[in-house]
């Protein structure tokens, strides 16, 4: 009897324990797509990003200009020429189309991964910086509100809202 007394006080004082802790659980908020648009590297990322997509604008213009080119000589000389001259010309033509639907596909791939390069140092700056300011105010944990959906379904006004702290800690106004 003795045993299960001891068992079911030392129950208590352990779920007590663990209410009380629960009680203690702090969360916080921010909206990190926000922190990184206010963030200077991501000023300075955006242009070197369409620094990039505009060179690879021209290249693509410039191959689309050569298409075009080729096309109306083609058209305009097609009547009179041997079937031979015109199957090579028809032929330059379509592996030009091919070059350039080439060339798109992978600027596209390679603008992609430019952006990813360069964002990857921002968000780890930013997260770096909400670890920082979630364990000086004592967090469990940071939830990220940014985007249509988000991952909170219910916030309450007692949670700890990161976004002017971290912009504190990394010197933005």
């Amino acid at each position: 009897m003795r045993k299960s007394s001891a068992l079911l006080t030392i129950a208590a004082l352990l779920m007590f324990a663990g209410f009380a802790g629960a009680q203690e659980a702090k969360f916080g908020h921010i909206d990190l797509q926000g922190l990184i648009q206010v963030m200077p590297e991501r000023t300075a990322a955006e242009a070197a990003y369409n620094k990039e997509a505009k060179g690879l604008e021209d290249q693509m213009g410039t191959m689309q200009q050569e298409l075009e080119n080729k096309y109306k000589e083609y058209v305009t000389k097609r009547d009179s020429l041997s079937d031979i001259v015109r199957s090579a010309k028809e032929t330059d033509i379509q592996d030009l189309q091919q070059r350039i639907q080439n060339f798109s596909q992978v600027a596209q791939q390679q603008l992609q991964q430019k952006q990813a390069e360069m964002l990857r140092p921002i968000f780890e700056k930013a997260q770096k910086a909400v670890a920082d300011v979630a364990k000086e105010k004592g967090l469990i944990y940071v939830f990220d509100v940014s985007g249509e959906l988000g991952t909170v379904l219910y916030r309450s006004n007692e949670s700890l809202d990161l976004l002017p702290l971290v912009k504190t800690k990394l010197g933005i106004k």
